[in-house]
């Protein structure tokens, strides 16, 4: 079975940083694509960050492009986003992602996504 746990959410001042992270049980974590979604309330659930399994190819949505960093240590099953300069608009509950397979593509689309964690929130007070 396996199960991904977010941790590093938190409340935050607008300008300040956080990190989050995922730590995937199970053997195959070097497999998978990695991707953070967040949601808003009331908002359907958005793509923010994805990495490929060896890290050599990430992808952003653009209002978090130079702001925001996705990485990952497969050694430690884990993949990260570094939040910086965060805003208010920022606040959500924010998931990590997996999709299975060694991809050369990274895809943006909730349901191309097997497995996801139970998600962390995020809050960024102006």
């Amino acid at each position: 079975q396996v199960q991904l746990v977010e941790s590093g959410g938190g409340l935050v001042q607008a300008g300040g940083s956080l990190r989050l992270s995922c730590t995937v049980s199970g053997p195959t974590f070097d497999s998978y694509t990695m991707t953070w979604f967040r949601q808003a309330p009331g908002k359907e659930r958005e793509f923010v960050a994805s990495i490929t399994w060896d890290s050599t190819l990430t992808s952003y949505v653009d209002s978090v492009k130079g702001r925001f960093a996705i990485s990952r240590d497969n050694s430690k099953n884990t993949v990260y986003l570094q939040m910086n300069s965060l805003k208010p608009e920022d606040t959500a509950v924010y998931f990590c992602a997996a999709e299975p397979g060694r991809l050369r593509t990274l895809s943006r689309r909730t349901q191309d996504y097997v497995y996801w964690g139970q998600g962390t929130q995020v809050t960024v007070s102006s």
